[in-house]
């Protein structure tokens, strides 16, 4: 696989997905990296109607480290994994408060020290709070990469380290974004609409009929099932 099979395909995401960007609804920093955190197992959908009741309240750091695990477990109740998930984001809120200000970290290595943040979810909030190049590898991610024959790692790290040698780095952030929401849209995991797809003629129409999936780490996503 070469540069040069890969930019027709992102040339047609690109036309198809113009200008693309994260689809959880945040207004700071600290808030795209709670969004993120509580997206682990669950929906963009079901997050953005969850978060309103955090930021509305507690919309920083400093504000949300105050509360009690208890308290942030209500809030989140139907949130995926959220006994996990309030553990994690009071712990977080705590060491953002007190060690940086308020002001989360931008540098990857850092994020990844928080309670809950993992490379995936670091990824996404560098990429799109930050503006850092970066490629933030999900269950759509591996799911295309592995479909259109980009990559055939078996962890969600190695798959980026694939897509960063294909993919052009003034385009992953873009990338990240295009194969996501191709990824809901059209190349789905259960019945992809190869029919309406704008890249089928790029791809190697591998058996769309077999699992490819990331298995549970600290991102609830890295190994194929």
């Amino acid at each position: 696989m070469s540069r040069t099979v890969v930019r027709p395909i992102l040339t047609a995401l690109d036309q198809l997905y113009p200008n693309p960007t994260t689809e959880l609804v945040h207004e700071t920093p600290w808030q795209l990296l709670v969004a993120t955190m509580l997206s682990a197992q669950c929906t963009d959908k079901r997050v953005n109607l969850i978060t309103p009741r955090i930021f509305g309240k507690y919309p920083d750091a400093v504000s949300l480290a105050s509360r009690s695990v208890e308290e942030i477990e209500d809030l989140i109740r139907d949130c995926g994994l959220f006994h996990t998930k309030a553990k994690n984001l009071k712990a977080t809120a705590e060491r953002v408060a007190v060690q940086w200000g308020g002001k989360i970290p931008q540098d990857r290595e850092t994020l990844m020290s928080l309670p809950g943040v993992g490379r995936k979810t670091a990824n996404v909030v560098l990429s799109n709070a930050f503006g850092v190049d970066a490629i933030a590898v999900d269950t759509h991610v591996f799911r295309l990469a592995h479909r259109l024959g980009w990559s055939s790692a078996k962890t969600a790290e190695a798959t980026e380290e694939d897509l960063m040698r294909l993919v052009p780095k003034k385009y992953w952030s873009m990338a990240h974004h295009w194969l996501i929401l191709h990824g809901r849209r059209v190349c789905t995991a259960a019945r992809p609409r190869c029919e309406q797809c704008a890249v089928s003629q790029w791809c190697p129409k591998i058996d769309v009929s077999r699992p490819i999936g990331l298995g549970v780490t600290k991102d609830r996503e890295v190994q194929v099932k």
